[in-house]
């Protein structure tokens, strides 16, 4: 028997201009009156975040100021355990989102500092900061609201505006690394480098790699061979002290082969020692027993120039 939620529903659908999509979500947008949140698609639909990651960061946009979003707090609100939490907000840290440092207050007490930006991105172009004041009390209402559009204001002092300090967090990430190649990828050193990939999941079950995985990171794994890397010292480097859980086996393989590239073998004349330049022996003067330098015996300057000036 249907509901009266299921009728409510149906009449809403019959409500919905134009022929409904055949399959997908259907969505029923009824404006918020109240207690809503503006959540940017940055974040609903990031594709670098897992679903607890998004989930807790909508819900900590969603609080007003100063309420405790900490690992102990949010794990008494929702039924995720600590270690999801908190890989969650590390999470949130990587991409920008969150920001968490140690504060002293004036009576001593060590306190964590947690700050949520709703905007990464916006924040790094240099878009406009909302102030927001803390609430004594929950509100219905969400803690940073986008301001109306409205003229420039007029020029002020610069002391009036301090700047706003990015967190090293969210600061522009360096280009990544390419991969590295090999001076000639022969098929035996492919296939050497491609079995040597294909076989990490025995050392690490977590680093399972796709055959197109496997094929891209080849070269690079060819480049380690051909600098005569050991097998075993290229398998030591890519499995090593891995992230748990490790989210994306190809990207960290990539990274490491590209980051940690050892420099070519030296060879036998680079190995060598320096030659040094050849001494000029002492010799004891003839005339005057001075010891001189010079590669045959004789005599010294002074008694040289003596003989001259007799002769």
């Amino acid at each position: 028997m249907a509901t009266q939620h299921d009728i409510a529903l149906t009449h809403a659908l019959t409500g919905i201009p134009g022929p409904l999509p055949p399959s997908g979500v259907i969505h029923v947008a009824i404006p918020h009156a109240n207690r809503f949140t503006i959540v940017g698609n940055h974040l609903a639909q990031h594709d670098g975040l897992s679903l607890t990651a998004i989930g807790i960061g909508v819900h900590i946009q969603s609080l007003p100021a100063g309420s405790q979003v900490g690992i102990k707090a949010l794990t008494a609100r929702f039924a995720e355990g600590e270690t999801a939490i908190a890989a969650a907000l590390r999470e949130l840290e990587t991409h920008g989102y969150l920001h968490r440092t140690r504060a002293r207050l004036a009576n001593g007490r060590m306190v964590t500092r947690t700050v949520f930006c709703n905007q990464p991105g916006a924040l790094l172009r240099g878009g406009a900061v909302v102030p927001v004041a803390v609430a004594s009390r929950p509100v219905t209402r969400p803690a940073v609201l986008a301001p109306p559009p409205a003229p420039e204001p007029a020029p002020v002092p610069e002391a009036a505006h301090p700047p706003v300090r990015v967190p090293s967090r969210i600061a522009p990430k360096q280009p990544r690394r390419p991969l590295p190649q090999p001076r000639e990828l022969t098929p035996e050193l492919h296939r050497a480098a491609s079995a040597l990939l294909a076989d990490l999941r025995r050392h690490a079950p977590e680093l399972v790699l796709s055959e197109d995985d496997v094929e891209e990171l080849a070269p690079g794994a060819a480049a380690w061979l051909e600098r005569g890397a050991h097998p075993d010292a290229i398998r030591h480097a890519l499995t090593t002290e891995l992230p748990q859980p490790p989210k994306y086996p190809a990207k960290i393989v990539r990274h490491r082969l590209a980051v940690l590239l050892p420099p070519p073998l030296p060879g036998a004349r680079e190995l060598a020692p320096a030659r040094r330049a050849p001494v000029t022996p002492f010799q004891t003067c003839e005339g005057c027993d001075r010891a001189f330098r010079s590669p045959d015996p004789g005599h010294c300057r002074d008694c040289r120039a003596q003989y001259w000036e007799a002769a």
